[in-house]
């Protein structure tokens, strides 16, 4: 196998577990979140936040570094066409995780707190959580154009 084959097969594997962890921990937080029980949106939380970190966090990283690789192996230029339509996508969908993680995190603390106590979510924790999916939202719109940039390649 050559050096670009696995340099490839590392950057489309990175490309799944990104998009495959975000989407299912988004799932399973967002359905979490409408059953309302504390003890579970506590759980659900403290695994979202540890799944981003062990899985999304190094896919980014891989993701970035095997992008650019093969675009330099390949003699493309990064700042012009669809590959400078996908770098801008990307830098998007980055910007986007971070408020994202940030959210999880306050969410995750205060479900803790409202676990241990007994007591209902407040109200911080649906603004937060009607902000975490607001922010979602184009970041996943993103790296789906990105999947058809990096498919049909157009002109």
């Amino acid at each position: 196998m050559t050096a670009y084959l696995v340099l490839k097969t590392v950057h489309v594997v990175s490309a799944t577990i990104l998009f495959g962890t975000g989407l299912g921990t988004a799932f399973f937080k967002w359905i979490v979140d409408r059953s309302g029980s504390v003890p579970a949106i506590r759980v659900v939380s403290e695994k979202v936040v540890l799944a981003d970190w062990l899985f999304t966090t190094p896919a980014l990283i891989v993701q970035a570094l095997t992008g650019i690789a093969l675009a330099v192996r390949l003699g493309y230029p990064l700042t012009r066409g669809w590959l400078a339509y996908a770098v801008g996508l990307y830098l998007l969908a980055g910007a986007c995780w971070l408020p994202v993680v940030w959210l999880q995190i306050r969410m995750r603390a205060l479900a803790r707190e409202c676990d241990r106590g007994h007591a209902p979510l407040p109200d911080r924790y649906w603004r937060y959580a009607r902000a975490w999916f607001r922010v979602g939202v184009p970041a996943f719109g993103s790296l789906l154009v990105i999947f058809w940039l990096m498919v049909f390649r157009p002109t």
